[in-house]
């Protein structure tokens, strides 16, 4: 019988650091407390705020600063909201401690790190985007190359790889760390055993033990049962919104997908309106979770729409989640009390700068251990004039994921 692997066996654990506002110098504000918005904020004006997924806020690359806190410090020093908000995700892009999102990201079923991103520029009313694109760590970056350099809003497969090799982004041949690729092996192994045989199978004679069906699918949930990682992390991701003082709005998501996804599965996140939406005069909004559930009802674009119609944030939110559970039917994808068995987070912000996290569910016993959580509550990340901070999101349904409370 093959030995259970522990988390432990993957991944080495580290003491929770507290969040700590970090970068800027008292001198270049004034003596002023972190982050500081200006004293005296414009009639009709927005309150600067980034938001992110979780992730955005633990994750540091070896360095000082978490995501959410880069692009706030470069939003609020006059950069580009969007040139910030892809120098916050470049952080977690480049961590491999994050092994849902760019290098490190788990791999396909091939064992291949494809990375997918997309971006919205509210007032230039432009967005770029990449899918399924190899080599290289910051997606992001090419999907913003993709906006600025190009008439389309969509580079796949190889083709982005080439557009981004004659741009200059350094092409490597594997983006697994030894994290990814062993997580991908031990996936691999209980699949494909025949072909990827353990020290124990090698010595057993044919046939001694049978064959043994084992969907794709089955093998990721229990991997993640036995934490190897948490369940609620399969899909990946980080999204990353953000509005200045002036009102200037944009987004990003990127991720490395579904873990161990079929060789070419896209999922939400490159996809305009799925994964991510911006309107420069309403608000942005972007998601994390079950992508297959955001594609079909195109739910980023829809917490857009609601917002257009005067809801905050956190109920145009709540709509987009009402979609997808009456639109979930299959019983596969339904827990014991009918009830949606995954969860999907989406995060919002509007004009105002007003902002807010949902999800199906607010609980979830995968998400100990992920980005320092200690609990189960399911969280985003904010930075505004109060600085760097984590939030526990509302959910619609009571309970978790698999049906318990």
């Amino acid at each position: 019988m093959r030995r259970r692997i522990t988390r432990r066996d993957f991944v080495r654990t580290g003491t929770a650091a507290g969040i700590a506002a970090a970068g800027l110098r008292a001198s270049t504000h004034g003596g002023k407390a972190f982050g500081k918005a200006p004293a005296v904020v414009p009639v009709g004006a927005a309150q600067p705020v980034v938001i992110t997924s979780s992730n955005g806020n633990w994750f540091k690359n070896g360095g000082t600063q978490t995501c959410v806190e880069k692009a706030w410090i470069a939003m609020m020093a006059g950069s580009d909201v969007l040139d910030a908000l892809i120098e916050g995700v470049n952080i977690v892009e480049l961590d491999p401690e994050d092994y849902s999102v760019g290098y490190g990201g788990v791999p396909n079923a091939d064992g291949v790190v494809q990375l997918d991103s997309s971006c919205m520029h509210g007032p230039l009313k432009r967005a770029g985007g990449v899918a399924s694109l190899e080599g290289v760590r910051t997606p992001s970056r090419v999907a913003r190359e993709v906006m600025n350099q190009t008439d389309h809003h969509l580079l796949v497969g190889k083709g982005a790889q080439t557009f981004a090799r004659n741009l200059g982004f350094t092409i490597e041949d594997d983006l697994n760390t030894p994290l990814s690729r062993k997580l991908w092996l031990e996936w691999k192994q209980r699949t494909d055993p025949r072909h990827y045989l353990t020290t124990k199978e090698r010595a057993i004679a044919s046939g001694d033990e049978g064959a043994v069906l084992r969907t794709a699918d089955a093998v990721r949930r229990q991997m993640a049962a036995e934490g190897l990682f948490p369940a609620s992390k399969m899909y990946g991701t980080i999204n990353c919104d953000g509005i200045n003082a002036k009102g200037e709005i944009c987004g990003v998501t990127t991720t490395s997908g579904l873990f161990f996804k079929i060789p070419g599965r896209v999922g939400d996140s490159p996809i305009l309106g799925a994964g991510l939406y911006v309107d420069g005069q309403v608000g942005a909004a972007g998601s994390t979770g079950r992508g297959e559930a955001n594609l079909f009802n195109l739910s980023s674009y829809f917490i857009v729409e609601c917002m257009r119609r005067g809801m905050h944030p956190k109920d145009a939110g709540m709509e987009a989640l009402k979609r997808i559970k009456s639109n979930t039917i299959e019983k596969r994808l339904l827990n014991p009390a009918g009830n949606p068995g995954f969860n999907i987070n989406f995060y919002a912000l509007n004009a105002k700068g007003e902002f807010a996290g949902v999800a199906m569910y607010a609980l979830e016993d995968d998400e100990k251990g992920w980005a320092g959580e200690t609990g189960r509550r399911v969280r985003y990340a904010v930075c505004d004039a109060k600085g760097p901070r984590t939030l526990q999101v509302e959910g619609l349904l009571p309970g978790t994921p698999d049906g318990k409370s």
